[in-house]
């Protein structure tokens, strides 16, 4: 058996599925018109909904020259699509000897192991090795194997097409305003919260949460942002920094958090950070006395963005 069988066999679907197959990074605005295609169709042949999501970005495998770094972790995406009422979701390591997996063979083991009955795909997907598998090409292979090919139409916004790369983009540019339209719901990015130089609290009177974000995912642009800090079940208001901290010298990009009205330890603790507005860029100031005075204007303008948004 190969490592892709048994990653397939782990999943114990609760009856026949539906299934829908891709990355799915984000589970934006566009996989979800792709997945309510999905549902009414599994509804209607009486099968579960299914996702087969790849953990890793398979241009990671094919152009690693070209990394690609990910909107939503595989564990938030499970959660995405399983509140989006996607009952099975088998998450797969793409690797490049499933990239030779024919299409054929490729179908064959979703009915095999994911007692696949159906399918449906977007207009321009394509899967197995070469990309053979287009919706064509399946339906025929559907055709022999006994199970069903529904293609979703094209979706957009405006005649702006809705994707995982168009919300990058707008992500690596800080434009938190398009990735969240794009989403449909506020970007956020979790992680744990770890030491940092203490230089906040100490010399700046701002002691900070830095937060450990998994290494595979995009941050946003550098700059100051306001955003929702959600730890232990609680909201808190707070002002997060994404940057090197020029001010100091240039370092790595860190994600620190600045809690307003907080009092306590969140050392170790996971937490999330739901992004509201881009407040401004990453700036070197002189002093740290003049950072100190920008964080105070920082500090006010979060508490009136999302004493709006609340």
């Amino acid at each position: 058996m190969t490592s892709l069988e048994e990653e397939l066999a782990r999943v114990k679907p609760s009856g026949e599925t539906f299934l829908t197959v891709g990355v799915f990074d984000g589970v934006h605005r566009g996989h979800r018109h792709l997945l309510d295609l999905l549902k009414r169709q599994a509804a209607r042949a009486g099968c579960v909904p299914g996702v087969v999501t790849f953990r890793n970005h398979p241009v990671t495998v094919l152009r690693p020259e070209a990394p690609v770094r990910l909107i939503t972790t595989v564990e938030e995406r499970v959660r995405l699509l399983q509140e989006l009422g996607i009952e099975t979701v088998a998450p797969i390591t793409f690797t490049l000897d499933v990239s030779r997996v024919t299409a054929r063979e490729f179908v064959a083991m979703l009915q095999r192991y994911l007692r696949m009955c159906g399918m449906v795909v977007g207009p321009d997907f394509a899967l197995g090795h070469n990309r053979e598998g287009t919706p064509q090409v399946l339906r025929g292979v559907g055709t022999e194997l006994g199970f069903t090919v529904a293609v979703a139409s094209p979706y957009d916004d405006g005649g702006i097409r809705v994707s995982s790369t168009a919300t990058r983009n707008a992500l690596a540019a800080g434009d938190i305003a398009t990735a969240s339209n794009l989403l449909g719901r506020s970007y956020a990015l979790q992680g744990e919260v770890v030491h940092g130089e203490g230089r906040g609290g100490s010399l700046l009177g701002y002691p900070t949460a830095n937060v450990a974000v998994d290494h595979d995912l995009l941050l946003p642009g550098d700059g100051i942002y306001a955003t929702w800090f959600h730890v232990d079940s609680q909201r808190y208001q707070a002002a997060t920094s994404i940057g090197t901290r020029p001010t100091f010298g240039l370092g790595e990009r860190t994600v620190e958090a600045f809690l307003l009205d907080f009092r306590g330890d969140l050392y170790q603790k996971t937490v999330r950070l739901e992004f509201v507005e881009r407040l401004r860029d990453e700036v070197a100031f002189d002093t740290a006395e003049a950072l100190k005075r920008q964080i105070e204007i920082d500090v006010r303008e979060t508490r009136r963005v999302l004493g709006a948004a609340a």
